[in-house]
């Protein structure tokens, strides 16, 4: 699998699986992400809930980032 990263292409890393959109706020059951799946994606109340997401996320970076470690996640970047 190939993934796209600020226009580079990148690649997923053999014995690995990476992190699915929206995964942290589906396991933590979101009420944002729980609105947001009932909507039709791409439609105009689908674009306003998910706004709330992109400007006002209900999470810190914080949470985000222990939740990742907890789950066994490892960040990477290339040299």
């Amino acid at each position: 699998m190939h993934l796209t990263v600020n226009g580079r292409r990148q690649m997923s890393i053999n014995g690995y699986i990476d992190y699915q959109r929206r995964e942290f706020c589906k396991d933590v059951q979101c009420p944002v992400q729980q609105d947001l799946d009932k909507q039709t994606e791409g439609s105009d109340s689908y674009e306003k809930i998910r706004q709330t997401c992109k400007s006002d996320c209900r999470y810190t970076t914080y949470q985000f980032h222990h939740w990742l470690i907890n789950k066994g996640y490892l960040l990477i970047r290339p040299e």
